[in-house]
């Protein structure tokens, strides 16, 4: 079993000592580093220890955000290094997935996050109902009230064109078009 550390952060004003000498001091034979935003999907040192990493061998972190972008990052990464047979250790949080408390936590982290998502999608679509059957609809406001359409096809109809009509109202012309085209059974 090879412990292989990664470290981790997001600006280059920030240090990686704290975490390298961590990761040295539990045993990580080798270590890869990013310098690189948490949110960002390229980090090479990430791909470079995820390659390195062999069956049997323990990923070694500081804490479980220096690896993950997001709690569904974290879990799929996790996730790839049991297919893999690779567990992970987690200094800061004590969890280690090649011990079965350590995976149970962190399948409890897990079931957690995904049940925070389904709340947030539920209170979301609940929310929505409610201002739809109060008569408010979602999206952006049309560029084109009925008000501009009425002095648009007034203009139009004094000889200017679309073009014309569109810069004098200071709204696009392909918004006027489409305006023009869908309400023009309407009017």
């Amino acid at each position: 079993m090879n412990l292989i550390g990664y470290a981790r952060v997001s600006t280059s004003e920030q240090e990686l000592h704290l975490q390298v000498d961590a990761l040295r001091a539990a045993g990580c034979e080798r270590i890869f580093e990013d310098c690189a935003s948490g949110a960002r999907t390229d980090r090479p040192g990430l791909a470079e220890a995820l390659a390195y990493l062999r069956e049997g061998d323990v990923l070694v972190i500081w804490k479980f955000d220096r690896l993950g972008r997001s709690v569904r990052h974290l879990i799929d990464v996790v996730g790839e290094l049991e297919r893999r047979s690779i567990g992970l250790r987690s200094l800061t949080e004590a969890v280690d997935t090649t011990t079965p408390g350590g995976r149970l936590l962190f399948h409890i982290f897990g079931g957690l996050a995904q049940f925070e998502r389904d709340l947030i999608i539920e209170r979301t679509t609940a929310g929505l109902r409610a201002a739809e059957a109060r008569g408010r609809k979602g999206g952006r406001r049309p560029v084109i009230t009925p008000d501009k359409l009425n002095k648009a096809k007034q203009h139009i109809a004094q000889g200017l064109t679309v073009r014309e009509a569109a810069a004098r109202l200071k709204v696009g012309k392909s918004a006027l078009y489409e305006a023009l085209a869908s309400r023009s059974g309407a009017a």
